[in-house]
């Protein structure tokens, strides 16, 4: 017998030697494979294979370990190197910024690359910095976690590659959304010497929320790879990434739960609205952006800022970190101008109610309060502009980009009615205040995932915690602001956005604290998401009838819409009861299979608590795995079934050789020429009052033009309604300068280039017989460089 123990004993303890062995292993492959599969899919994108291996090399050396050193030095390592990393990237985006701001205003950027440099060497040679080369004191995370954070960061790279894989690299024959080019001239442009400028109107100065496209910059100018490849494939996955360590993160320092840190950045960042297969969508469906670099990029500084807010909310001291606060603020403000208003809504919050609880001001809240409106205040007058301004007070205006509110009440507001409601309300009297109710109830039902947390209110023990008060505070604010004001293009609508994150992991934290057996959350998840599945009809032979539309835009009435909201209420508490009963059923088979430990029976009040709180548990977690099944199951169709080709006309194309132009213009111009084009327009050719967002003369080409495109000027912007136009069809404010820049093409002088060059430093003119006419008494006048399809470029000799 104790020979048998004895061998026993060994095998046992050769087991867990062999676990102990493998576990460095285990764990370090899901994060290989995310790597793996990051390079195949951006090799599949068309870059090259020495590009790749160039901006991995400057993710690697340029960002993630100087940042880590930083963060763990400023505020101690997490424990484990996923974590770590994944800080030390958000970190190192921040140093970053400061170092292309000071290259920027030096007209240094040539040294950019070399901005690691000084820290790396710093935490080499200094004797109390080495440590912080190795992970601290270790805290290692299960191996479930490992491979539950690979996958959802396989989910992101998935939805990245489906964004980008329908968007050519050019020069090809096509279009580019104008939001895309528009953000690549301004790329261009922050690869120049401050002072900024607009590029589509040289002489105009910059003011946009521009730190996206100055990460995007700092990553071309550093690596030498062209900024189109940058923007349109290479910058999004390792940011989203990062975003997702951060949400992961903040998840797990919340409550204590590890699974929660997978679980809130799979939903937060792949999650849509719950809408059922309802005809009525959500505007606000997810976070991220392919099209607006600005909103993903922001969730880096925001996220890692406010797990130091949460800190500060619980009386935890920063000690060194706090410089972090006011650069972390200004930096949202510098991203996204609506990033920042709701999280210091969310403090501000916290800071009132718990002087109003303990009768004293909570300093580090107020202190951190004052520095992030400095932060705002600072960040408005460095970077507002781009439409930011043109932001009014109008309650409900969502509800013109709403199509019930739209196709019915709305048809006759006007294009920018100035009003404290939209007008259609008050004139549709009784049925148009119940359509209005029953439009916002459905969008606040369709995103209870991202709001349910703040139920945490609801008991005694989480109110007393600040950080309950700070993530349900911002989140209000970010809906509050997202109805309260208007905006011409639904911009008002990134006050929502960029909370989202924070409200899912609020959520994870409500499903975490309410302790329920893992079957409990697992089986109406897994429900949720069948159901979400279904309804979206996103599985080949896997879906139940969606709720039709009631006619069509033009043929649609309220009564309509009502009986199609109803309909869809209706679907979705049945889903509610639906998953509320699992749950409890679920949780009766539990107790009868796992006995609880022996304690005082419960009174039937506290069972009927416990039954309420499984119940909205299971509906929680239901919710949360429609949400993700939408997202995920659509990417996952998306990556597995070739992009349909474009047939047809595509009024806003390109031709092949109009790109390859502009492309041979940013290779063979100086970086501060000048160029003066005849292009403004969607589609190319010039009209009155035509939609002038082209935006590609600068973005490919690269240079400031003067004047390409005005849609964006902040005087357009301004203009917006005036003569029930749209901003982007305003005439351009200066008619005497258009006529100068224009009049060279069709009918030029010696005497109107001379003026160009010598007022406007033009050494460049880019004409486009699709965009007007081209007389040919230029080329007598400047010097022919090169013809390419309907482009022509010419150089102005030096006087």
């Amino acid at each position: 017998m104790a020979d048998l123990l004895l061998a026993e004993r060994i095998d046992t303890t050769g087991s867990t030697s062999r676990r102990n062995v493998l576990r460095p292993a285990l764990s370090t492959l899901p994060w290989l494979l995310v790597i793996a599969a990051l390079l195949v899919v951006w090799s599949r994108g068309g870059v090259p294979a020495p590009d790749l291996a160039r901006f991995s090399a400057y993710w690697v050396l340029a960002l993630v370990l100087p940042g880590t050193l930083v963060h763990r030095a400023l505020r101690g390592s997490r424990g484990n190197l996923p974590e770590d990393l994944g800080y030390g990237a958000a970190t190192g985006l921040l140093l970053e910024i400061v170092a292309w701001a000071l290259a920027a205003a030096t007209g240094q950027q040539s040294l950019l690359r070399w901005w690691p440099l000084p820290v790396l060497v710093a935490f080499a040679a200094v004797p109390g910095l080495r440590r912080h080369w190795r992970v601290g004191e270790r805290r290692p995370l299960p191996l479930a976690w490992h491979w539950a954070m690979g996958t959802a960061l396989l989910v992101v790279l998935a939805w990245g590659y489906t964004q980008w894989r329908t968007v050519p690299l050019p020069p090809v024959s096509g279009g580019y959304y104008q939001d895309v080019l528009y953000h690549l001239g301004l790329v261009q442009e922050l690869t120049r010497a401050m002072p900024f400028e607009l590029p589509h109107v040289a002489g105009e100065a910059l003011r946009y929320h521009y730190l996206s496209d100055a990460h995007i910059a700092s990553g071309s100018m550093i690596t030498g790879i062209s900024p189109a490849v940058v923007l349109l494939r290479l910058w999004l996955v390792p940011v989203i990434g990062t975003a997702v360590l951060l949400a992961a993160g903040l998840a797990r320092d919340l409550n204590g739960a590890v699974w929660t840190g997978p679980v809130a950045a799979l939903a937060a960042f792949t999650g849509a609205t719950v809408t059922l297969g309802s005809p009525v969508g959500a505007s606000g469906e997810m976070p991220l952006s392919y099209a607006s670099p600005s909103q993903t990029y922001v969730l880096v500084p925001l996220l890692l800022l406010a797990g130091l807010l949460v800190d500060v909310a619980r009386g935890r001291s920063l000690g060194p970190a706090w410089p972090l606060v006011p650069v972390l603020g200004l930096v949202c403000a510098g991203a996204k101008s609506s990033a920042l208003p709701p999280l210091i809504a969310g403090l501000g919050l916290t800071a009132v109610v718990f002087w109003w609880r303990r009768r004293q001001v909570p300093r580090p809240a107020v202190v951190a309060l004052a520095c992030l409106v400095a932060a705002m205040a600072l960040g408005f007058r460095l970077f507002a502009g781009g439409g930011a301004g043109t932001l009014r007070v109008q309650a409900l205006a969502l509800l013109h980009f709403i199509a019930p509110y739209a196709e019915t009440l709305g048809t006759g507001d006007g294009i920018w009615p100035s009003a404290p409601l939209p007008p259609g309300i008050n004139d549709g009297g009784v049925l148009g205040w119940l359509l209005a109710f029953a439009v916002v109830a459905w969008w606040v039902l369709g995103q209870a995932p991202r709001w349910v947390g703040m139920g945490l209110l609801v008991d005694r023990g989480h109110r007393a915690d600040p950080a309950v008060w700070l993530l349900a505070g911002t989140v209000l604010a970010g809906a509050g602001a997202t109805w309260v004001f208007q905006h011409p293009s639904i911009s008002q609508i990134y006050f929502w956005m960029g909370v989202i994150p924070v409200g899912v992991v609020l959520t994870t934290w409500s499903l975490a604290q309410a302790r329920a057996p893992w079957p409990v959350l697992v089986v109406p998840a897994v429900a949720g998401a069948l159901a979400g599945l279904a309804t979206a009809g996103t599985v080949a032979g896997f879906a139940v009838p969606r709720i039709s539309r009631p006619g069509t835009p033009t043929t649609s009435t309220i009564e309509g819409w009502l009986r199609a909201l109803g309909l869809s209420a209706a679907w979705y508490l049945l889903f509610v009861a639906v998953a509320a009963a699992l749950a409890v059923g679920v949780a009766a088979v539990w107790r009868r299979r796992v006995p609880a430990p022996v304690s005082v029976p419960p009174d039937g009040s506290a069972r009927r608590r416990r039954a309420a709180t499984i119940a909205l548990t299971g509906v929680t977690a239901a919710m949360l795995g429609a949400s993700a099944a939408v997202i995920v199951g659509g990417t996952v169709r998306s990556v597995l079934t070739e992009p349909v080709p474009t047939t047809g006309p595509q009024p806003y194309a390109l031709t092949a050789d109009e790109m390859r132009a502009a492309l041979w213009l940013d290779d063979n111009a100086a970086d501060d020429d000048v160029v003066a084009t005849n292009v403004h327009c969607r589609p190319v050719r010039t009209t009155p009052h035509c939609d002038a967002r082209a935006f590609w003369v600068t973005g490919l080409g690269g240079h400031r033009t003067v004047v390409e495109s005005w849609g964006y000027t902040d005087a357009v912007v301004a203009a917006h309604g005036v003569e029930n136009l749209g901003y982007a069809r305003q005439s351009f404010p200066d008619q005497a300068l258009l006529a100068l820049n224009d009049g060279v093409f069709s009918a030029p002088t010696r005497v109107d280039l001379d003026r160009l060059r010598t007022e406007h430093g033009v050494r460049w003119l880019f004409a486009d017989t699709r965009a007007g006419a081209v007389s040919t008494e230029l080329a007598a006048l400047a010097q022919l460089r090169l013809v390419a399809g309907p482009v022509t470029v010419y150089e102005l000799n030096r006087p």
